[in-house]
C-alpha cells in the first residue's frame, strides 16, 4: 500500500481551510467525496427514475467496504440503521431464561447501554461495571462474569473519555464463561485498527458518521460466522428474508448469514455516503493512522496542562482513543465559544471532547490551544 500522508488525506476535506475540525467523535468533516457520492446518487435519480439496482450495489459495497476494514466478510455484516437497532437485534436473539445477566459498563454510550435496560421485561438483569480509574478493568469484568452471564458488552473506545478497554482479553472472558461478546466500535472504526478474528467478539456494531466519513442513518452489525442465534430476531422486514424481491407476506426465511438482522429498506442516501468514506479510508494504513492521531492527542495534553487544563481520562499507562476529554467550566458555553471562531468541538457532560481523525494537524493543535488559552484568561 503507498502510504498517504496526512496532508495529502487533508486535500480531500476543502470546509478544513477555514475550519478546525476536533468533532469527528460526534460527525466527520465533510470531503469532496461525500459531495460526489451525493450528486451520484441525485443523478441516478434524475437518469433513471427509480434506479433500486443501482441502490442496492451502493449498499452492497458499503458492506463490503466495512468487512475489509475490519477483517470481517461481507456475509458477515448485516446494515442496519443505527447502533441501537443493531444491539436491540442481537438482545432479541438471546434467551434468558438460564443465563438472566447482561453486563455493561457504566461508560457505556446510552444508545446502546439502554437497550440492555429494556430487556429487563424479559427478565434480563442488567450489571454496569465501575468506570474505575476513568477504565474498564479487565479484573472487573474477571470477577463478574459467571454462568449467568448471557453477554459481555464492551466499548471499543469509550464516547466519554477515549478509554480503550482491553477488549481481546474481555471477549476472551466472556467466551471462557460460556458468553457471548458485543463490542461497540462506534468511536474507534476509521481511526483505530480493528481485526475482528484478533478481538474473538461475537457482535461489532459500528456507524458511518463519525471516524467512518459518512453521514447519520446507516450502521454496520458484524455477525461472527457460525454463531447460531437462540432466537430469531423479533424485529425484521423484507431485507431479513433469504430473498428479499420474493414479496412473501405469509414467509419468514431467516439467511445463515449476517443479513438476517437487517429489517426494511435501508437508508439510500447514507449507503452512498458510507461508500464515499470508506473508500477515503481504504487507501490509508490504520496504523499509521493511530500514529499520527497519538502525536496530536499527546501534543495538546502537553500545552493544554502547561495552561492548567485538567482531563478525565485514564492514567498515561493505559491506552486511549481518538479523543482528549477536557474538563471546563461550561462545557457548552465553550464549544459555542469556539465554534464562533470556527474551531469544532463536542460537549459531553463536565467536558469538551477534543477528537481527532487523520486530517488534523499540528497547526489545528496549536489553533486549539492558544483559543482556550484566551478562553481562560477570558
Amino acid at each position: 500500500m503507498t502510504e498517504t500522508s496526512p496532508a495529502a488525506f487533508r486535500g480531500n476535506f476543502p470546509m478544513l481551510a477555514d475550519t478546525v475540525h476536533l468533532a469527528s467523535c460526534s460527525q466527520g468533516a465533510r470531503s469532496t467525496r461525500l459531495d460526489e457520492a451525493m450528486r451520484e446518487m441525485l443523478d441516478s435519480m434524475r437518469e433513471h427514475a427509480a434506479p433500486w439496482g443501482i441502490w442496492m450495489g451502493e449498499v452492497e459495497r458499503a458492506r463490503s467496504g466495512f468487512a475489509a476494514l475490519i477483517g470481517a466478510a461481507p456475509e458477515e455484516i448485516a446494515i442496519v440503521p443505527n447502533a441501537s437497532v443493531g444491539a436491540y437485534q442481537v438482545a432479541s436473539t438471546l434467551s434468558l431464561r438460564q443465563r438472566p445477566e447482561l453486563l455493561t459498563w457504566e461508560l457505556e454510550f446510552p444508545s446502546i447501554a439502554q437497550v440492555w435496560l429494556g430487556q429487563r421485561d424479559r427478565g434480563a438483569e442488567v450489571t454496569h461495571l465501575p468506570a474505575t480509574d476513568a477504565r474498564l478493568r479487565t479484573e472487573d469484568v474477571a470477577a463478574a462474569v459467571s454462568e449467568r452471564t448471557a453477554l459481555v458488552s464492551v466499548p471499543l473506545v469509550s464516547y466519554a473519555n477515549g478509554a480503550r478497554a482491553e477488549v481481546t482479553e474481555v471477549t476472551g472472558l466472556a467466551r471462557e464463561a460460556g458468553a457471548r461478546s458485543f463490542v461497540d466500535a462506534y468511536q474507534a472504526a476509521g481511526v483505530v485498527d480493528i481485526d475482528v478474528r484478533r478481538l474473538g467478539c461475537d457482535y461489532l456494531v459500528a456507524g458511518a458518521l463519525k471516524y467512518l466519513l459518512g453521514l447519520p442513518g446507516l450502521a454496520f452489525l458484524y455477525v461472527r460466522g457460525g454463531i447460531e442465534d437462540q432466537h430469531t430476531p423479533s424485529l425484521t422486514g423484507w431485507f431479513g428474508r433469504r430473498d428479499p424481491f420474493a414479496f412473501d407476506p405469509r414467509g419468514l426465511d431467516f439467511p445463515c448469514e449476517a443479513r438476517r438482522f437487517e429489517t426494511g429498506t435501508p437508508a439510500i442516501p447514507a449507503a452512498y455516503a458510507a461508500r464515499a468514506g470508506l473508500e477515503l479510508l481504504s487507501g490509508l494504513d490504520i496504523a499509521v493512522v493511530e500514529r499520527h492521531i497519538g502525536g496530536l492527542l499527546q501534543e495538546t495534553a502537553e500545552r493544554l496542562s502547561e495552561l492548567g487544563y485538567r482531563f478525565y481520562r485514564p492514567a498515561a499507562e493505559f491506552a486511549t482513543g481518538p479523543m482528549l476529554a477536557v474538563y471546563v467550566e461550561d462545557p457548552g458555553h465553550a464549544a459555542e465559544w469556539l465554534a464562533q471562531r470556527r474551531i469544532v468541538v463536542s460537549a459531553r457532560g463536565s467536558v469538551i471532547r477534543l477528537s481527532f481523525h487523520y486530517y488534523n494537524t499540528a497547526e489545528d493543535v496549536a489553533a486549539v490551544c492558544a483559543a482556550l488559552a484566551e478562553y481562560r484568561s477570558g
